[in-house]
């Protein structure tokens, strides 16, 4: 679904998306997708993903708002639309589940404060154990997660079946439900956060290409783009897993990596299933949409780096295995649509955050390993104040580039539950 552009036939005095008569979600016209960009700028933000398209809201916000998004194609064509939409506060690490309570507040918060309706729904994630190793790391994390006052409980496999009673509990040793974990509809999440960026004074140029990157003299950067070149005083660079192709302009190098991963959706059944459900051993992860769709996909290992997106045969059968091995009755589903998207893969299974070495107006925000999505409102809104004049987070100081050069990683804990 292709975001509209001036040219579309909608409503302007309307200002947020809504649906038509067929179901289509509909944005206002706020995008330029014609026309020169603009000389200069106090902030460009390449790539118009969730991440970067939190941050110019975030800035804008905060009366932050020359700002130029620059995207190099159409909203939701990378990783940010090609999710499963969903947002835990389930994590291994308690920098992360902090961050995540707050994004889960900025997520329900979402249709109030940015005016769209995402259909944020808190139906809980609930992970499922097929050892004694995976119930002891799933414990460990819930013990973690209720310190932070996340109310994550540790279920036996009948109390996991109370919640979805289609499970087949064969090989089922334990479970770990949060309920309130939840899932978002991706799209209007995008556009919801650019739409208000624009109408704040953000300028979000899509079918926008940049060619190059380079400093400019007295300060800051020039961007060359394919409809001109636009000088910014700082430059972020929030483009998933090509955010190493930007970098390469200024002789940057960004250890990330795309590893593509498969997700599908089914023809639309009685609704049943609340939860997101995820299978530890095998990746695998399914939801309803709230058009009753089946939205899942399972990790098809040997796919190795690569930016190619196709579609595989493979994946539907490793799905449809693993699929119907947990819940038989979805033995007889039809899958209407697949696609794929890529994971932005970091060494640490960390994101990338700050200035780049050498380079103080050089801004990354990467390497967020398929998590960028669930992220992106703390992220931005912590990114926004910061460049705004506050006080830098400490992710900015514990996710730096420099952390694989100079060994300050290594002290560090590191996130072990990048799944789901």
């Amino acid at each position: 679904m292709i975001a509209g552009n001036e040219d579309d036939d909608v409503d302007l005095d309307e200002n947020a998306p809504r649906a038509d008569a067929s179901g289509v979600i509909r944005m206002p016209a706020t995008l330029e997708a014609t026309g020169p960009v603009p000389e200069r700028c106090e902030i460009a933000i390449i790539g118009g993903g969730v991440v970067g398209l939190a941050i110019a809201y975030y800035l804008a916000s905060l009366d932050v708002t020359d700002v130029v998004v620059i995207e190099r194609g159409y909203l939701a064509e990378g990783a940010s639309g090609r999710n499963g939409g969903g947002v835990r506060q389930q994590w291994s690490t308690e920098i992360n589940i902090r961050l995540m309570q707050e994004s889960v507040e900025l997520c329900r918060r979402f249709a109030v404060d940015v005016g769209v309706n995402v259909w944020f729904r808190q139906g809980g994630y609930l992970f499922l154990a097929r050892s004694a190793k995976e119930v002891a790391r799933l414990e460990k994390n819930i013990d973690l997660q209720n310190r932070c006052g996340v109310a994550t409980r540790m279920l036996a496999p009948e109390k996991a079946q109370d919640i979805v009673p289609e499970l087949d509990l064969t090989g089922i040793v334990g479970a770990s439900f949060n309920p309130s974990d939840g899932i978002l509809f991706p799209w209007p999440f995008l556009w919801g956060y650019a739409r208000q960026a624009a109408a704040m004074g953000a300028r979000i140029f899509t079918q926008t290409p940049v060619h190059g990157l380079e400093p400019a003299a007295g300060g800051g950067y020039v961007v060359h783009t394919t409809r001109g070149n636009v000088r910014a005083r700082r430059v972020i660079n929030a483009t998933g897993s090509w955010s190493p192709l930007v970098a390469k302009h200024i002789g940057v190098e960004v250890p990330t990596w795309p590893i593509r991963h498969e997700i599908c959706s089914s023809e639309p059944l009685k609704p049943f299933l609340r939860p997101m459900v995820s299978e530890l051993a095998s990746g695998l992860y399914c939801s309803q949409s709230m058009r009753g769709e089946i939205v899942g996909g399972v990790t098809v290992p040997g796919h190795g780096s690569t930016y190619g997106m196709g579609s595989t045969l493979e994946f539907l059968a490793t799905y449809a295995r693993r699929l119907t091995r947990l819940m038989p009755i979805l033995g007889d589903i039809k899958i209407l649509r697949q696609w794929a998207g890529p994971y932005d893969q970091s060494p640490d299974g960390n994101p990338i955050l700050g200035p780049a070495p050498g380079h103080p107006d050089f801004f990354l925000a990467c390497g967020f390993v398929g998590h960028g999505f669930m992220m992106a409102p703390i992220v931005g809104k912590l990114y926004a104040e910061w460049l705004a004049g506050g006080e830098p987070h400490e992710i900015f100081s514990r996710y730096t580039l420099s952390r694989f050069t100079d060994g300050s990683g290594s002290s560090h804990p590191k996130e072990d539950f990048n799944i789901g």
